[in-house]
């Protein structure tokens, strides 16, 4: 019985022509992915987003214990210098490093290094 369906299916295809049609693709336009001014003006749509934005001074490991021991004037030392440049944060993701300044007494950022725009962009959204 075998026999006689392999034969029937293969008289079927002989009998059937099948057509068939190379396909054609566009050509793939590679200059919208390089970083240029094109790339930049279609994320324009996201300038009126809102990110988290923080700056970080230094970090510091401490027990349980003495962080409920903390009390007004305790100084907590962190692992940077004070010379050495701060770290800016956009939505958990490095984007700067700057330097502390005060201004009108009040403390403000001034940035020193910035991260180049494709690495700033990566993983923000």
């Amino acid at each position: 019985m075998s026999d006689f369906l392999d034969d029937t299916f293969n008289e079927k295809q002989k009998n059937s022509k099948i057509k068939a049609k190379e396909v054609e693709f566009d050509d793939f336009d590679e200059s919208s992915l390089r970083s240029g001014s094109g790339s930049m003006e279609k994320l324009t749509f996201l300038s009126d987003l809102q990110l988290n934005v923080y700056i970080e001074l230094g970090r510091t490991q401490m027990q349980i214990k003495d962080i409920l021991e903390l009390e007004r004037g305790y100084v907590i030392e962190l692992d940077k210098l004070a010379s050495e440049p701060v770290d800016i944060y956009a939505n958990n993701k490095k984007i700067a490093e700057g330097e502390v300044v005060v201004i009108d007494k009040h403390f403000g950022i001034r940035i020193t290094n910035l991260n180049d725009a494709a690495t700033q962009l990566k993983g923000l959204y």
